[in-house]
């Protein structure tokens, strides 16, 4: 009966842990989309609410209780209406395989793409702004360029970034390896003290990084430094090793860490 043991010791130790091991992957992924979005702040509202419902309910508090059971449909729909746009891109990116996908060497040669072309073009004082989407759609900023959808490649990027071509004063627009529009222009910065130094490329890449979750690499075209602008800051003159390891982890693709350090850009 050796086989009934085996089938008892699946049943009993194998399914229980393969289940909390999926649940575990699931919850992770789950976090990694909600904290680079705005729903981060609502779920802890939304906790905080909760635990005063049952601190309410536990101690008999009738009053607050009857207060937040008159509230709590006009929480609900308030929040449904409020996560409308982080729903909508968790959806989409679920629909897509975007959520479960487990970081794939094509990104690395991707990311080498663009270093490669920051580079060169830091070397020869030619401006550049690179964005690359998170979670939040740049739809808007799209439109407002040159719809390409073609591989990520530093000719490519080489090219548009050249001096003679029509496209060279906008941003391009990385999203999931594609390199879908270029000539896009971004929001300028509304920050009074940001460096004067700055010119429009870095006003206008802090513009989005104030707005959004985007990550955007700017080559400065009069004097070749390359930064970062991120979670509403401006990483000034980093070195190209330093870009290189930012974007990969700011973009999941290796164990991230603090990067709180160097935030230099309002001063």
């Amino acid at each position: 009966m050796d086989w009934l043991n085996d089938i008892w010791v699946f049943r009993t130790i194998v399914l229980p842990a393969l289940d909390i091991l999926i649940l575990a992957f699931l919850i992770y992924k789950g976090y990694q989309v909600l904290v680079q979005t705005r729903a981060v702040p609502l779920i802890k509202g939304s906790v905080l609410v909760l635990f005063t419902y049952g601190v309410a309910y536990f101690l008999n508090l009738d009053t607050l209780r009857t207060l937040l059971d008159l509230l709590a449909p006009s929480l609900v729909i308030a929040l449904a209406v409020i996560f409308q746009p982080e729903l909508r891109k968790i959806f989409t990116r679920l629909g897509q395989g975007r959520i479960l996908r487990l970081s794939g060497r094509s990104q690395f040669e991707e990311l080498d793409a663009v270093m490669t072309a920051a580079e060169v073009l830091s070397y020869r004082r030619r401006g550049a702004l690179i964005v690359f989407v998170r979670n939040v759609g740049q739809k808007n900023i799209v439109e407002t360029g040159t719809r390409m959808d073609a591989q990520v490649s530093s000719a490519l990027l080489l090219t548009i970034f050249s001096h003679d071509t029509a496209l060279h004063d906008g941003a391009v627009v990385i999203d999931e390896g594609k390199l879908v529009a270029a000539g896009c222009f971004l929001p300028l910065s509304e920050q009074q003290d940001i460096r004067r130094s700055f010119g429009t490329r870095h006003r206008a890449a802090l513009g989005l990084a104030e707005e959004s979750d985007a990550i955007v690499l700017i080559v400065s075209e009069e004097s070749g430094a390359v930064s970062l602008a991120y979670d509403a800051n401006l990483f000034y003159n980093l070195g190209l090793d330093d870009v290189r390891r930012r974007l990969a982890e700011l973009l999941d693709l290796q164990e991230p860490v603090d990067l709180e350090e160097d935030a230099v850009g309002i001063q």
